[in-house]
């Protein structure tokens, strides 16, 4: 894909390969099923006060630091890697609010196939209100990137919203498209080839916005999308 030029030409092929690229990786992320889901079970910590805030980073770059600076709870640090191999809760008082921070044990690139405890963390981090990406100020853009890839590729949306796009499944009728905005990114035959991807040949589908196919392609994996604000924190 990354090889084939964009064009008029190739976009109708282009959308049809990232719908089975997003169908295969939801079916990796849990094989039992054959539907889209939320993947691997997370840590188990429950969930505690108004807000719930994870921090999500590359190893040793001080999220034990921050945890015991602003909590009660000492979390473990070390000038070597991988010392917080699990979920560590912890709880900030702030006028009259009480916050859970969570201090999770650091991602490697490759997280999202499943090395290192990347699937529990990002399964973890579904389940917050706020992400703090924690970068190394010395690589700090070159670590935003990695990490964004890696949560993007299981499902994370970081600082979106969901595409304005109605889509209603039926028991007949075919696919039933339109739209009220100029589409200027992805096509009515384009949508009906990606459905078809899904064995999906009865449905009303809405476009309210100039959505692209990825944000189409999310629609329809909605139950394995979280659309989470984050926060990115360069120490």
């Amino acid at each position: 894909m990354r090889r084939t030029q964009k064009n008029k030409a190739t976009e109708h092929h282009l959308g049809t390969l990232k719908a089975k690229l997003a169908k295969l990786r939801a079916q990796l992320l849990d094989p039992g099923k054959a539907g889209p889901s939320h993947g691997a079970e997370g840590f188990e910590v429950q969930k505690f006060g108004d807000a719930r805030v994870a921090m999500i980073g590359f190893p040793s770059v001080g999220k034990s630091t921050i945890l015991s600076e602003l909590t009660d709870t000492e979390s473990q640090s070390a000038g070597y890697e991988f010392t917080t191999l699990t979920c560590i809760p912890g709880n900030i008082d702030y006028k009259g609010a009480t916050i859970q921070l969570l201090d999770m044990p650091g991602i490697i690139e490759g997280a999202a196939q499943g090395r290192g405890k990347g699937r529990q963390v990002v399964a973890a981090a579904r389940t917050a209100d706020l992400i703090l990406m924690m970068m190394d100020a010395r690589k700090g853009d070159l670590e935003r990137r990695l990490l964004e890839k890696e949560l993007k590729e299981v499902g994370l949306r970081l600082n979106e919203k969901p595409a304005d796009i109605y889509f209603r499944q039926k028991t007949g009728g075919g696919v039933a498209f339109s739209s009220t905005v100029n589409l200027t990114q992805i096509s009515e035959r384009l949508v009906k080839s990606i459905l078809h991807e899904y064995k999906i040949f009865n449905a009303e589908v809405v476009f309210r916005e100039d959505a692209n196919v990825d944000q189409f392609i999310d629609v329809l994996e909605s139950r394995s999308r979280s659309y989470i604000p984050c926060v990115y924190v360069i120490i």
